[in-house]
């Protein structure tokens, strides 16, 4: 059982994932939906880049000259800007409330995708993906919180990975995209429609994005708690019984019985999310360079984050039944044998699936572990520990393209790069296992 379930006492309809109303349901579906075309675009933002760099590389008329190396440390700027966004959003979620801060990531990082795609060197495009890279990190880490303070326990998991999944809907955003329009809009083209949600998003979420009761009551403002339930039908929660004392956010984290299952769920995240950059960023150059067209290597990365969108919500479905953290360990495993399989000379329908199924371990295993990260957590440390996990993860988010781009600049063979991701996966699962749940934290 993860630590906020057992330290709430919610209402029937809660438990059992049940709607109290007609208005409740609207409001919480109304929250699930921006919630996940703001992540959306995270995932776009992800994997724009490894659609365009082919181009980046192959023509210094575009930025400059750019060799793989130097393509990979381009991928892991941004990679740096999200760990400084995430951990910015834990040490500010939990104290200015959850609403404010999503609003925020989503002008942030709309005004950097738009400021990206006018880039003139090198030099610039680097420092605007880092900066566009603090709101998506942002992002990422709040509507974790977000989710599992609105949805029903019985529909945690499930709203998690639906929300979560928008990262490889997004990928499959990008890659479509650039399968149609980059010949017609170019790579410039590509990151202006990743600042769409400034006017498509920002208007709907000024109006239907509530703060989170939960949140209001933990910081002790009951009537603006229950102003909000009046307006949006969703149930007034029952006041919270913290175990972590008064303290709130990284403080909480960094004791007693949380400081064990952070580091380990740190940990997770840093092996989910290596995989999951470190697969969208190469595997376009690695298919090209194994004989496959500019377009065959895009549908690679498109079936990758579409497995991860169809495995990602059964797995979730499933999470909620048994519990995520088995699952979890099973996804993971799940893409150390997919990888295996693509060192292999099959047939191509073969390694279409073996992509698809690395898309589930990797991108889809990432959506759990986000749904039990923020399950996992008391109120008053729900957006640190998320955003700790999130930054934290983002590490091996950075680690992932580099690994690609040194092996590939060094010429190594790219069954090499394939068989070290699937020891990252394995170490994942082993984990994943060693996560204590509530009633170990207290030994």
């Amino acid at each position: 059982m993860s630590i906020s379930e057992s330290l709430l006492a919610p209402n029937p309809s809660a438990v059992t994932g049940a709607w109290s109303s007609d208005r409740h349901r609207r409001s919480v579906l109304w929250i699930v939906a921006l919630s996940t075309a703001a992540i959306v675009f995270d995932g776009y933002d992800l994997v724009v880049y490894g659609t365009v760099l082919p181009t980046l590389l192959s023509d210094s008329s575009q930025l400059g000259a750019l060799d793989p190396g130097t393509a990979g440390a381009l991928g892991s700027y941004a990679l740096i800007g999200v760990l400084v966004g995430a951990l910015s959003a834990g040490a500010f979620g939990d104290r200015i409330g959850r609403r404010r801060t999503m609003l925020t990531c989503i002008v942030w990082f709309s005004i950097g995708m738009a400021a990206t795609a006018m880039a003139p060197s090198i030099t610039a495009f680097g420092v605007l993906r880092f900066l566009t890279g603090i709101g998506v990190g942002g992002l990422v880490a709040t509507v974790g919180a977000m989710i599992a303070e609105f949805a029903p326990a019985g529909r945690r998991n499930l709203f998690n990975a639906i929300v979560y999944s928008g990262i490889p809907a997004g990928g499959v955003l990008a890659s479509i995209a650039a399968i149609a329009f980059e010949d017609a809009i170019g790579w410039r083209g590509l990151f202006w429609l990743g600042a769409l949600p400034l006017v498509l998003l920002l208007p709907l979420a000024l109006v239907r994005m509530p703060e989170s009761p939960r949140w209001l009551l933990a910081r002790g403002r009951v009537a603006e708690a229950r102003a909000v339930c009046d307006r949006t039908g969703i149930p007034m929660p029952d006041r919270e019984i913290s175990e972590v004392g008064d303290r709130i956010g990284f403080a909480a984290l960094a004791r007693k019985p949380l400081v064990r299952p952070t580091a380990l769920l740190g940990m997770m995240s840093f092996s989910g999310l290596l995989l999951t950059y470190g697969l969208n960023t190469w595997l376009p150059q690695i298919m090209s360079e194994a004989g496959y067209n500019a377009k065959g290597s895009l549908s690679f990365l498109l079936v990758l984050n579409g497995g991860a969108i169809v495995g990602g919500l059964i797995a979730s479905r499933v999470a909620d039944r048994t519990g995520p953290q088995r699952v979890i360990a099973a996804t993971f495993c799940l893409a150390a044998l997919a990888l295996i399989v693509l060192t292999t000379k099959l047939p191509l329908g073969i390694l279409l699936f073996a992509v698809a199924g690395a898309g589930i371990g990797a991108i889809g295993t990432q959506v759990l572990i986000y749904g039990f990260v923020s399950n996992y957590y008391p109120t008053t440390a729900r957006a640190a520990g998320v955003a700790w996990c999130a930054g934290f993860g983002r590490l091996g988010g950075i680690v992932g393209p580099l690994i690609g781009g040194f092996l590939l600049g060094a010429g190594i063979a790219s069954s090499t790069a394939f068989y070290l991701f699937a020891g990252v996966a394995l170490l994942g699962a082993l984990v994943t296992t060693a996560v204590p749940n509530y009633s170990r934290t207290r030994e």
